[in-house]
């Protein structure tokens, strides 16, 4: 404790000295964040060391850090997890907090900027080159939300069918967004409606619930985990509430669901741009040190086998195909999990050489890991050692699909400082964009991650790995964003499925595009996925 108390006092010190303008109240207000002055100082000399980047080998493809199976192998893969999976604490991690805003951002510019006395929808579409405006009011009628916002409408402005045409697009836009009205970009991507059925409206919770009963359930229980921010609770239980019961009944599982927030200890102090702690109010301003910070929450978890999927990547047709990879994905995990332990365990008894080489051999070919170059050098207790530490960390598998264009970050052999190399989810910006080097390598990916995951956070003995011990602290991110106003920069911890995993073991394969179907703009809700079958 004495060592923990000189270590902050001397980080008080620093920052004294450093920012002078620190009070008294504001160290009050760090450690009420759950922050600790050395927290704050390490954060700040990032601002002005920056953070270095990823250096990019070459992409990981099909046959070289790709796997590519056949759909008679996902099969086989998918029997043999359902065959083992009430041997296991299954668990659905949804991360799910954020709102909407993004989704209709293009509607909210056209809120904000059209002015129906100076000219027509389409003369604005025209002068704007508004394509995505286009697209939603071509396919307005097809949208799940569509019967729902002229209800609210009608309520609001009885007399809207006398209106024009452009007065009523205007009036069902505003109705969608209001503040006053339905609130769209202010609620949760969950609770918004995704998908029509012909006798209700299903939101992405309930999709998530749904599909859970067929990959994340054991021993008739299925338990599904969501991130949410603490302002939106509320409208996710109420969400869960409306249709949990119907989904037992259907599936024949007890539905479990828990919620955790993101740790406020994990938010960063933002700064301008001469590194200086911003305040509003006279406070401090910090910001939420973005999904990577979710690696405490994964850690928590009282689960073997963690499926991790996003809030917005559901689908209204094909669940039961797209369950097959996800099971196939996790019968690949428990098969090469069970390969591990056997080998860790092997490693605590007396090992011949033969057996260290068939191990080492494992590690290379296997798990894609580097060995030492010196290995061959090391006495048989050393040989030991270093590869029950290469062995003896959390698995993901993770599927990824053919690149066409979507945004995302995509999978990729890495280099580290000490040479050696790693497979890892890497974004476009952790990639220094000054190197055409590096550039082409990002644009020759033939695959990007659809956040599609299946993890084990138990070691060989049943006990959780301290998930901590395996994040890359050197590969977070530094974001610039407006504030109150002004332009902030922010820390961004390293991402979930990016740094915060990077030190774990990692397999690449390809899944089908139809596991993807991720909903970035409101418009993709027009996408077959997430349309009734005729």
């Amino acid at each position: 404790m004495e060592n923990t108390t000189e270590t902050q006092n001397d980080a008080i010190k620093q920052l004294k000295r450093a920012y002078p303008e620190f009070t008294d109240d504001d160290f009050i207000q760090i450690a009420a964040h759950g922050l600790t002055p050395a927290d704050i100082l390490r954060q700040l000399q990032i601002f002005e060391t920056g953070i270095g980047k990823a250096h990019l080998d070459r992409p990981a493809v099909i046959g070289d850090g790709i796997r590519a199976y056949s759909e008679v192998v996902h099969g086989e893969f998918a029997a043999f997890f359902d065959s083992v999976r009430d041997q296991y604490r299954l668990k659905k991690f949804v991360p799910a907090s954020g709102a909407a805003s993004r989704m209709f951002k293009f509607l909210s510019e056209f809120r904000n900027e059209f002015d129906i006395s100076r000219e027509t929808i389409n003369a604005y579409i025209n002068r704007k080159g508004a394509k995505e405006l286009q697209i939603f009011l071509t396919g307005l009628e097809k949208f799940p939300f569509y019967e729902t916002v002229r209800s609210a409408l009608r309520q609001r402005q009885p007399q809207f069918e006398t209106f024009t045409r452009d007065h009523q697009i205007l009036c069902f836009i505003d109705t969608m967004l209001s503040e006053n009205a339905l609130d769209y970009t202010n609620r949760p991507k969950g609770v918004l409606p995704f998908h029509k059925y012909f006798d209700h409206t299903a939101v992405p919770v309930e999709e998530h619930l749904n599909e859970g009963a067929y990959y994340a359930a054991s021993n008739r229980e299925s338990h599904i985990h969501f991130t949410v921010s603490e302002a939106h609770r509320t409208l996710f239980e109420e969400a869960v509430d409306a249709v949990k019961d119907k989904i037992a009944r259907r599936s024949g599982n007890e539905i479990s669901i828990r919620f955790s927030y993101q740790q406020k200890a994990t938010d960063s102090i933002s700064v301008d741009e001469h590194n200086r702690p911003c305040r509003h109010d006279g406070e401090l301003l910090f910001r939420p040190g973005g999904h990577g910070a979710l690696i405490r929450n994964l850690g928590e978890l009282e689960s073997d086998i963690i499926f991790i999927k996003n809030i917005d990547n559901v689908i209204q047709n094909h669940v039961a195909e797209t369950t097959l990879y996800k099971k196939s994905l996790a019968g690949l995990l428990v098969s090469t999990q069970q390969k591990i332990f056997g080998y860790l365990q092997a490693l605590e008894t007396a090992t011949t050489p033969a057996k260290l080489a068939e191990i080492r051999t494992f590690v290379e070919t296997e798990l894609s890991l580097s060995i030492i170059d010196d290995f061959d050098k090391f006495t048989d207790d050393n040989k030991i050692a270093y590869l029950r530490d290469r062995l003896n960390r959390p698995i993901r598998v993770c599927g990824m699909v053919r690149n066409e264009g979507e945004p995302g970050g995509g999978p990729f052999w890495v280099r580290s400082p000490k040479g050696s190399l790693s497979l890892q989810i890497v974004e476009s910006a952790q990639v220094d964009h000054d190197n055409k080097t590096q550039v082409g390598i990002l644009k020759s990916a033939t695959h990007f991650n659809p956040v599609d995951l299946v993890c084990g956070i138990r070691d060989y003995k049943g006990q959780k790995f301290n998930l901590d011990h395996f994040v890359d602290t050197e590969a977070g991110f530094i974001v610039e964003k407006a504030k109150h106003g002004k332009l902030v920069k922010s820390y961004e911890l390293p991402g979930l499925w990016n740094g915060a995993m990077a030190k774990w073991i990692t397999l690449f394969v390809e899944v089908p595009l139809i596991t993807f179907n991720p909903v970035k703009t409101v418009n993709d809700l027009l996408k077959p996925a997430h349309q009734p079958q005729l």
